[in-house]
């Protein structure tokens, strides 16, 4: 396992999200306040890339992480999927933190 620097935390919208390749893996982040949730960039689904259109990944109410391809819903603190076709299923989850503004993940 080996750690990525992703951003600087205030790269990242308060409520918003982005994404990123680390590695060989594609992963979103989803920032709440000085919180990141990571998780990677694929629907449990059919294993698609979930955002809409690059780094834009959530709901338009911005309550959930949305799947651009069937319009399953996630929750953001634990990716777990509460409605459509992957309903209880989940995102795979990425280790992430916040150190020194700075958000980092391991991978």
């Amino acid at each position: 396992m080996a750690e990525h620097f992703l951003c600087d935390l205030d790269d990242i919208d308060d409520g918003g999200s982005a994404g990123f390749i680390a590695g060989a893996t594609m992963v979103m982040v989803i920032r709440q306040g000085q919180r990141v949730f990571a998780y990677v960039n694929a629907c449990p689904h059919i294993g698609a890339p979930l955002d809409f259109s690059p780094g834009k990944f959530l709901s338009a109410d911005g309550s959930h992480i949305m799947c651009s391809t069937h319009g399953a819903l996630f929750r953001i603190e634990d990716g777990f999927c509460v409605s459509g076709p992957c309903a209880g299923d989940a995102l795979k989850p990425v280790d992430a933190a916040v150190r020194k503004n700075r958000v980092k993940i391991t991978i």
